[in-house]
């Protein structure tokens, strides 16, 4: 897929990210993303070889550990301009005052999928359950049809979650269970969950490719993304034209976040930030993403990439109010680690 569109990203990206100010040619731009950033390497040289401009890529970690790490750094910023701070997190970095606004072209354009704040749309996708099939055909259990469901005897031990206070899908899980059964409801199902054999991991990664049994775990049910599947079948050695994992659209349990990037409030290189902002809106880059970072593009009118046949958003989601994740996030946290952990 590189190859076929090299060319493609070669004559589109001077004109997708050029802005009408002076040269900034030989500066360096320190870009903080979180650890799951990926973009091929021909298509950031292209943006270097446009620009002029030096991309010095910080990886983060998990989003929210990479914010925090912004937080404590803000009297010296590390970074000139923040890539994954999504709708779940941007509250907690207005609350820290980390971030400053950008007035750019691409601030003002429509999105598919909005973010509010000082925070600059670039994906979105949804956090929800992922199952696999070939266990569940195998142990005869029906697919759960509601999150209370999970709290019978019968899926014991069977789900994988990530920490909401280490782990960005986490967080926006937890946030979803609060929106669509309400704080105490959320509440009283996250400890039926524990005392049914609930796991906990640390971050999505540990949870997906340590605990899933699709890579060898015990657990059939894990906290992922409705892109996934798609994922399983791009990556798959056998070249699988079926994917062997689905998502579980449950009432409580989808979350649509929204992943922005941001000028860093202290940081320098003001313009080339600005490049960098319009380049991640750009049509190549708002294509590529799909398939490396596995979000959908907020750009409207992006072409969708054939291999999300296998990623069917869901119809409904939930969207808790910013007013109250900035208000109550992280006293729910707080909650959550005596429910679940304590």
């Amino acid at each position: 897929m590189q190859r076929r569109t090299f060319s493609f990203w070669a004559t589109t990206l001077a004109a997708s990210v050029t802005l009408a100010a002076t040269s900034v040619s030989g500066q360096e731009l320190r870009v903080l993303v979180h650890s799951s950033f990926s973009l091929p390497k021909p298509m950031l040289a292209q943006f270097e070889a446009d620009s002029g401009i030096k991309l010095a890529i910080i990886k983060g970690g998990d989003a929210g550990e990479m914010l925090n790490k912004l937080i404590l750094t803000r009297a010296q910023p590390i970074a000139d301009v923040v890539f994954g701070v999504d709708n779940a997190l941007v509250s907690k970095a207005d609350a820290a005052n980390v971030l400053d606004a950008y007035t750019g072209p691409a601030a003002a354009r429509a999105t598919v999928a909005p973010i509010k704040g000082p925070v600059v749309a670039v994906d979105y996708g949804f956090v929800n359950l992922n199952y696999d099939k070939a266990w569940f055909a195998k142990s005869g259990l029906a697919l759960p049809r509601t999150l209370e469901d999970l709290t019978q005897p019968a899926y014991r031990n069977l789900l994988v979650v990530q920490n909401p206070a280490t782990s960005s899908p986490g967080y926006a899980f937890m946030l979803a269970t609060v929106a669509g059964l309400g704080e105490e409801g959320a509440f009283d199902w996250w400890a039926r969950m524990r005392t049914n054999g609930l796991k906990v991991a640390k971050g999505w990664s540990e949870a997906y490719y340590t605990e899933f049994t699709r890579n060898g775990g015990s657990r059939p049910l894990v906290v992922s993304y409705a892109s996934s599947p798609a994922a399983e079948v791009f990556y798959s050695k056998e070249k699988i034209s079926e994917p062997p994992t689905a998502s579980l659209f449950l009432k409580g349990g989808v979350f649509r976040q929204v992943e922005g990037v941001a000028l860093v409030r202290g940081g320098g290189q003001r313009e080339a930030a600005g490049r960098f902002i319009e380049f991640m809106r750009s049509a190549p880059v708002q294509e590529a993403l799909q398939t490396t970072m596995w979000m959908f593009a907020v750009e409207p009118g992006t072409p969708r990439q054939d291999v999300l046949r296998h990623a069917p958003e869901p119809t409904q989601f939930e969207d808790p109010a910013p007013q109250a994740v900035a208000g109550k996030g992280g006293d729910w946290v707080s909650r959550w680690t005596k429910v679940v952990l304590k």
